[in-house]
C-alpha cells in the first residue's frame, strides 16, 4: 500500500485543490507524478481533480507513488536510529562511512545500510532521501525523509530551516568566546574537492562559534551553521588558523587518537512540517573525540 498524506481543509471558504496543495507544498512535478504513476488524490475518500474545490472541513488524501531504486543495494550493517516518525529518519553516522553512494563506496554508504534497515523493517514503497549530508570523516546525526514529499519541504530552504550543530576540536586556543564567522567560498582552482574564502565573489557562508574550553595546544568549541556550504566549518576555520584536529586536507594534524577531522553533529532541530512538531535530538560525542579531550586535561 503507498504511502497516504491527509489534510483536513480550514480554510474559511472553498478554494481550488491546486491551490489547496500548493499552499502545502506539493510541487506541481509531484503532482504530475501522482496522476501518471499510481498515486491518488481524493476529496472526502473519493476520486478528485485537482481543478475541483475542496470547502471548510472536508478532508484531502493525497496517495503518493511508490519509489523505488533498482541499483541500490542493501547493506546489513546496523544504523544507530536516534528519531524515526512517518515521513523522517535521524541516524547517529559514524565517522568513515560515506553519506550516499559513491565509485569508491558503492555498496556501503549510509544510504545503502539505511535501505537495508528498510528492508529489515518491512518498509515498502519508500526510498531514503538524505536532507543533511556529513563528509565521509564527519560523525554525527544525519536527517533522511523517507519519501520524496516529505524531502522537499526540507529541501527548499524557503520552507523549513533544519538548524544544525556540531561539536569540534580546533588546532590551537581561540581568543574569543563567541565570533559569527561570514566569509563566502569558492571552489579551490587547485583541487577537485578542497574549497576556500572567496577573494572577491563566492557563495555566502555563515558559522556562528562558542568556545567550550581551551587547553594547551587546542579548543573544544560549539558551532552552528546558518548556510550549507561544502565544508564550511573546516575551511572557516582553517582560514581563521585554527584548522580541525586531524583535517590533514585543510592544514590539521592528525595523532594517535584522532585520526580524522573532529568535527561531529550533536544536534537538529527542526520543526516536522507535516506533524507541526518541533523535533530537537541530541547525541553523545564519539569516542575518538572524547579520548581526546581526556587527554588533554
Amino acid at each position: 500500500m503507498n504511502l497516504e498524506i491527509n489534510w483536513i481543509s480550514h480554510q474559511p471558504q472553498k478554494i481550488k485543490i491546486k491551490s489547496f496543495l500548493k499552499h502545502q507544498g506539493v510541487s506541481r512535478r509531484l503532482l504530475t507524478a501522482v496522476r501518471h504513476h499510481g498515486g491518488c488524490l481524493l476529496l472526502n475518500g473519493q476520486n478528485c481533480r485537482k481543478v475541483d474545490c475542496i470547502f471548510p472541513g472536508d478532508q484531502l488524501t493525497l496517495g503518493l507513488p511508490a519509489e523505488n531504486s533498482p541499483n541500490l543495494q542493501p547493506s546489513f550493517v546496523p544504523i544507530e536510529v536516534c528519531y524515526e516518525d512517518r515521513d523522517y529518519l535521524i541516524i547517529n553516522k559514524p565517522a568513515r562511512v560515506a553519506s550516499i553512494p559513491s565509485p569508491l563506496h558503492p555498496n556501503d554508504s549510509l544510504v545503502n545500510r539505511i535501505w537495508g534497515y528498510y528492508q529489515i523493517r518491512g518498509y515498502q514503497n519508500i526510498i531514503p532521501h538524505i536532507v543533511t549530508r556529513l563528509d565521509r570523516d564527519t560523525s554525527g546525526l544525519v536527517l533522511i525523509a523517507k519519501h520524496r514529499f516529505a524531502h522537499s519541504l526540507l529541501n527548499d530552504s524557503l520552507k523549513v530551516k533544519v538548524q544544525k550543530d556540531y561539536a569540534a576540536i580546533l588546532t590551537g586556543r581561540i581568543q574569543h568566546f563567541h565570533s559569527l564567522i561570514a566569509l563566502p567560498l569558492t571552489r579551490d582552482p587547485n583541487s577537485l574537492i578542497k574549497r576556500q574564502v572567496a577573494k572577491n565573489d563566492g557563495q555566502p557562508a555563515t558559522t556562528e562559534l562558542w568556545l567550550q574550553q581551551n587547553f594547551a595546544q587546542a579548543a573544544f568549541c560549539y558551532l552552528r551553521l546558518h548556510t550549507g556550504r561544502t565544508h564550511q566549518i573546516r575551511v572557516h576555520c582553517a582560514y581563521l588558523g585554527h584548522p580541525l584536529i586531524g583535517d590533514t586536507l585543510y592544514g590539521g594534524k592528525i595523532n594517535q587518537v584522532l585520526q580524522r577531522q573532529a568535527l561531529h553533529c550533536y544536534c537538529l532541530k527542526f520543526q516536522q512540517p507535516l506533524s507541526n512538531k518541533m523535533i530537537e535530538i541530541t547525541c553523545q560525542l564519539p569516542k575518538d573525540m572524547k579520548n581526546y579531550l581526556l587527554k588533554q586535561d
